[in-house]
């Protein structure tokens, strides 16, 4: 006879995944955004003005639900695990972009979000000392396979031994932005973490400005994707993504965004006119095979504590 509890447990587990995934998809929206952008738009500047006006969008949303005040309350805030968090969302603006510039799209876009699941996997170990169970690792598999497939399919390989480091470095530094906002959320509340580690990682990554062109910004296209990208790839997306963070492990958490390339890959299809091929269907039915398996499999979600044997 199955406990309540357990019922309850896989429920909100359930609902963590869902949320994750919606979040996943919007994020999947940003590269249409961008082709769809004026040209003369940099990459860098993009992610400058999508940070910026995202930021913008969780303090009025944190004000929304009365989440402000406890922004003032700073010294009910761990000071460190708070800038560590926005260095870290600023890092991973930096470090991606730049990976794209260096060795390409698809290359870059395989090594920083497929890296995240597997740094997210070791940060949880170091923190944690728990490992994720067997079915995470079997879904994880079956997406990284899926997603490097897809984003093959669609572009030339062209490998920098830099830019691969600074991809890597991008998926770490997103991995470790979910496990300290997950450590944030558990103190406060989540419109206020948002708002505040995206506010300072703005600052941080505001030197940028001295080097790229916002003019793009003043165009009708323009604002309306700079519009798009900050309000729903962050200020709603991340809304979700904390909501669900909150509710799963931060290793699942990260296997589950790599919805974002397969919203992508689907997206270039149906709105840019990019060809489908075998490569890419196997790639998609992959990388769904392993998303569907953690969604339907709750128990793929919790993790292990290693054992700890007499010696």
């Amino acid at each position: 006879m199955a406990h309540p509890h357990s019922d309850i447990d896989h429920s909100l587990t359930r609902r963590g995944m869902w949320m994750v995934l919606a979040a996943a998809v919007l994020w999947g929206t940003t590269g249409t955004a961008q082709a769809l952008a004026p040209a003369g738009a940099h990459p860098l500047s993009i992610g400058f003005i999508r940070l910026s006006l995202g930021t913008v969008a969780l303090f009025f949303i944190a004000a929304r639900h009365g989440h402000l005040g406890a922004i003032k309350q700073w010294r009910t805030w761990p000071i460190r695990t708070t800038l560590l968090a926005s260095v870290a969302i600023a890092a991973y603006q930096l470090f991606f972009f730049a990976a794209l510039a260096r060795t390409g799209v698809a290359v870059g876009t395989i090594v920083g979000i497929g890296s995240t699941p597997i740094a997210a996997g070791v940060f949880a170990y170091l923190a944690y000392r728990a490992l994720p169970g067997r079915k995470w690792a079997i879904a994880t598999i079956l997406a990284l396979v899926g997603c490097t497939l897809l984003v093959l399919a669609g572009g030339d390989l062209r490998v920098n031994a830099v830019g691969i480091l600074m991809a890597i470095a991008a998926g770490s530094s997103y991995a470790l932005y979910t496990l300290l906002g997950k450590e944030l959320l558990a103190t406060q509340p989540r419109g206020a973490v948002l708002a505040l580690t995206f506010f300072i990682g703005t600052i941080f990554l505001s030197p940028v400005l001295a080097f790229v062109d916002l003019s793009w910004v003043a165009e009708p296209r323009g604002l309306l994707v700079a519009l798009h990208l900050g309000i729903v790839t962050i200020g709603i997306a991340y809304q979700l993504y904390a909501a669900g963070l909150h509710l799963i492990p931060v290793t699942a958490t990260a296997t589950l965004t790599l919805a974002e390339p397969l919203t992508a890959g689907i997206l270039g299809v149906f709105l840019l006119g990019e060809e489908l091929s075998l490569q890419a269907i196997i790639g998609i039915f992959l990388l769904l095979a392993g998303l569907v398996l953690l969604v339907w499999q709750p128990n793929a979600m919790r993790l292990r504590l290693p054992d700890k044997r007499a010696t």
